[in-house]
């Protein structure tokens, strides 16, 4: 088995371990190669459980985050799904082997233009890639099926909750941004939204406005 082979079956087994057990997301994460979205002097940590540092100040989130919030959101083959964040794009790859379309937005342009070259060549046609402000969402497409927020805010934005569909779930991290988060499931039901804490986690702060690069 060469190096590589072998990191990638450990990557799969720290998933596992960590609660990642639906067959659909690690079957995506197992297709999507996180060595492709880590450059320069983090390529080597590519299949490690941890976040690595990428452009913009930003981070790569740690891949067992990154599946259990896909797990959380219950991704149907037929659902329009809005990332907010798109980071380094690794999340938005790994929802479009999930999800019908997946739309992703992102305040820092150069982040969304290097997500956009992964995607193509990976041959990843059902995602549209966004240089905005997300925590207005995207109301030209809503409502949407899932949402999921890669930055943590004090409280699930109003334009993302109404952008959700009746009987549409939401995952995002919220809190302080300078101390622990908890991720929150929100469902969102006829009468209102039903909300469900599922873990502590650390995620850089939802900004607003569109950034300078």
């Amino acid at each position: 088995m060469t190096d590589l082979a072998e990191r990638k079956m450990r990557f799969l087994y720290a998933l596992r371990s960590k609660g990642v057990t639906d067959a659909r997301v690690l079957t995506a994460m197992e297709k999507i190669d996180r060595g492709a979205f880590v450059t320069g002097i983090f390529t080597d940590r590519a299949y490690e459980d941890m976040p690595l540092p990428i452009a913009c100040g930003q981070t790569i989130s740690q891949p067992s985050v990154v599946g259990l919030m896909t797990q959380a959101l219950q991704v149907s083959p037929r659902d329009k799904v809005l990332e907010v964040g798109t980071g380094s794009g690794y999340q938005a790859a790994i929802l479009s082997h999930l999800a019908r379309r997946v739309y992703t937005i992102d305040r820092h342009r150069r982040l969304v233009r290097e997500a956009e070259k992964i995607f193509a060549a990976l041959d990843l046609t059902n995602i549209t890639a966004i240089a905005g402000d997300g925590s207005h969402g995207l109301p030209d497409q809503a409502p949407f099926d899932r949402i999921i927020v890669t930055a943590a805010a004090e409280d699930p934005p109003g334009p993302l909750l109404a952008q959700l569909r009746i009987g549409g779930i939401m995952v995002l991290p919220v809190g302080q941004s300078d101390t622990v988060q908890s991720l929150i499931k929100v469902t969102r039901a006829p009468q209102g939204y039903e909300y469900e804490e599922l873990r502590p986690v650390r995620f850089v702060p939802l900004v607003e406005g569109l950034a300078q690069d």
